[in-house]
């Protein structure tokens, strides 16, 4: 990656006004990082009476990582962040925000290497990210600075280089926008936590699933429009595909902490959760209130025989209801696909109980 002759200046006056924090790369790290590395992590408590959380848990900011030297803005962007609030609980207050080439990532637990994922500077990727040692994946993952092989130099296009009617324009980056939290002012970091009001994640995104292992979920029971008795316990039944279920962090202090990951062949490590909501009739056609449910339930344990479940203990009253899943990554954030056109990932039924 090359930087323009207007760039470099500017890139220097930052490192040179920065506090030097970065830890400095070897030469011999020219290959690049696998993306596909997931630890077992612990179960969550309980919250709003509902399980939804804990296990499957990537230990910090899981990027994928090349070699080289950093670059040298790293210190002056990490510095900058640093100034905007970093850690919990904290609010981006600085009046302006430098977008530098560094990112502040926590020490990141990694399992072993395996085959990358490929991409071309045509399809939004630059090559191919394969095998590092566990010592050069360490480095990268302690690194405060932004490894120069990850740069999407694709991000700097504000898309309206081919314009449609009604297309708005993109956001640019020149850094992956690594800063992109120091520019929301009073906004607080997510670090991990459930912010009812809102917060700003630097968390990069992971791994975004291939087309032939994106998942899909059925439900079995209760089917669309049937009807069922009134309190009375009955079993959710959901038939899944493409999920590597029962992978589930902490939810208190991992929500959307870490990268989403895939298992050796592609596959999402993840997790699913159903969702009851109550209906005015079965053609309702104003929207509903998110935060007003009958019942919820994280899916925690592994499907078996390709099938998860839940209980619902109690029943519901009459009523109609809408019955919908909510699949995840493990960190509790959506799975995303690798295109745009394509089906959805979850399911919707509405019933009745009478």
């Amino acid at each position: 990656m090359k930087f323009s002759a207007t760039a470099l200046p500017l890139l220097a006056l930052f490192a040179q006004q920065a506090v030097a924090i970065a830890l400095p790369l070897s030469e011999d790290m020219s290959a690049e990082l696998d993306a596909r590395h997931h630890m077992p992590g612990q179960r969550a408590p309980q919250f709003g009476g509902n399980r939804f959380g804990g296990g499957n848990k990537n230990g910090g900011g899981n990027k994928n990582g090349g070699g080289g030297k950093a670059v040298a803005a790293g210190a002056a962007g990490a510095a900058a962040g640093a100034a905007a609030g970093a850690g919990g609980g904290k609010t981006n207050t600085a009046s302006s925000a430098v977008i530098g080439t560094s990112t502040s990532s926590a020490a990141a637990q990694t399992s072993t290497t395996a085959a990358g994922n490929t991409g071309s500077a045509g399809t939004g990727g630059e090559g191919t990210n394969s095998g590092l040692s566990q010592a050069q994946i360490t480095a990268l993952q302690t690194s405060l600075t932004l490894d120069k092989t990850q740069i999407m130099p694709g991000l700097a296009n504000n898309g309206q280089d081919v314009p449609e009617a009604g297309q708005v324009a993109s956001l640019t980056s020149t850094n992956n926008f690594i800063n992109f939290c120091a520019t929301q002012q009073g906004v607080p970091l997510t670090n991990g936590q459930q912010i009812k009001t809102g917060s700003c994640n630097g968390t990069p995104m992971g791994r975004i699933i291939q087309t032939d292992k994106l998942p899909s979920s059925k439900f079995q029971f209760p089917v669309n429009m049937q009807t069922i008795a009134r309190n009375t316990t009955f079993t959710i039944k959901m038939a899944v595909s493409n999920m590597v279920t029962g992978n589930f962090v902490n939810a208190q202090s991992n929500y959307y902490a870490a990268p989403c990951q895939v298992n050796a062949d592609g596959t999402v490590i993840a997790h699913s959760h159903v969702v009851i909501e109550p209906m005015t009739s079965l053609t309702q056609t104003t929207t509903t209130n998110p935060l007003k449910f009958s019942f919820f339930k994280g899916l925690n344990a592994a499907a078996v025989g390709g099938v998860l479940t839940a209980d619902v203990t109690g029943g519901l009253a009459p009523g109609v209801y809408r019955l919908g899943s909510i699949n995840t990554c493990s960190n509790h954030q959506p799975i995303l696909a690798a295109v745009a056109q394509r089906g959805m990932l979850d399911d919707v039924v509405y019933f009745t109980v009478q």
